[in-house]
């Protein structure tokens, strides 16, 4: 399928990134189908986009045969999804909202991939989302989302880090995360000021006799004070020190230093929420 130029689409129809939505586009069609290609084949299957905007890696999903249905809250990038809709008749569905508003799961009725080009301003309230919840494993079989580097760095980042931190655990607790592509900040229009990367997170088993609750709890409370020890930031949530000697961790540690299955471990001990 023959398709104009991005820079020809958004030229027509008066497209400029909104620094207010977090909006960064992109035109190189072969970084794009890069991008399409990390989850593998997509070939029939159905994925959601958030914050498609004018339409580029919509594009590259599309090329690469998915069904995609993006949710797209900038109203006036609306007509140009519409044009790619109509030349891949039955392959795009464009849900006018707010991402953060929308239940994704019912929306998609089916397991889909996520793959987005996340806008910076709610990337990471939504990755928080998709890993969240006692339900598991998920209806998403993978997420293939772009980041601000160090966002990316800390969802990848080992213990002992000065990246390793609550969202380190959150996602690799029960999911396989892995840094899948750096982006320089020159592929994109306008240019952020910051580098981008792509991390590619699939759902993992999830460690019986472990509440996510408590698990959030737990590791709010252990790097809501990362620079005090394990037994003055735990102080405040009742039985986890006692819990911390009872698995044999030194209570004077800090929480980076703990690995994620240390903190698994912490939550198993202290039961349900």
């Amino acid at each position: 399928m023959s398709l104009p130029p991005l820079r020809e689409v958004i030229a027509r129809h008066g497209l400029s990134a909104s620094k207010a939505l977090g909006q960064n586009f992109l035109f190189d069609e072969q970084l794009l189908d890069r991008i399409a290609a990390i989850p593998g084949d997509l070939s029939d299957k159905a994925v959601l986009e958030v914050g498609p905007g004018p339409g580029g890696l919509t594009r590259a999903l599309l090329r690469a045969g998915a069904r995609v249905t993006a949710i797209e809250m900038d109203r006036r990038c609306l007509p140009a999804l519409a044009e790619l809709g109509e030349a891949f008749p039955g392959k795009l569905r464009v849900i006018e909202g707010d991402a953060l508003a929308i239940n994704h799961a019912e929306l998609m009725g089916e397991p889909f991939a996520i793959a987005s080009n996340l806008p910076y301003n709610v990337g990471t309230a939504l990755f928080t989302r998709w890993l969240d919840g006692e339900g598991w494993p998920p209806l998403w079989t993978s997420l293939t989302l772009m980041f601000q580097q160090e966002v990316a760095q800390r969802i990848v980042a080992d213990p002992d880090s000065g990246a390793y931190g609550r969202l380190a655990v959150l996602a690799q607790w029960r999911s396989n995360a892995r840094l899948a592509m750096k982006v320089h900040r020159s592929a994109f229009t306008p240019p952020p000021k910051v580098m981008s990367a792509i991390v590619h997170v699939t759902p993992a088993a999830m460690p019986e006799g472990v509440s996510a609750k408590r698990l959030a709890q737990v590791t709010e409370a252990a790097f809501g004070q990362r620079r005090k020890m394990l037994r003055q930031s735990l102080k405040g949530l009742p039985g986890a020190v006692e819990a911390l000697e009872g698995l044999g961790i030194d209570p004077t540690r800090r929480a980076e230093t703990l690995a994620v299955a240390d903190f698994v471990a912490l939550a198993r001990k202290l039961g349900p929420r």
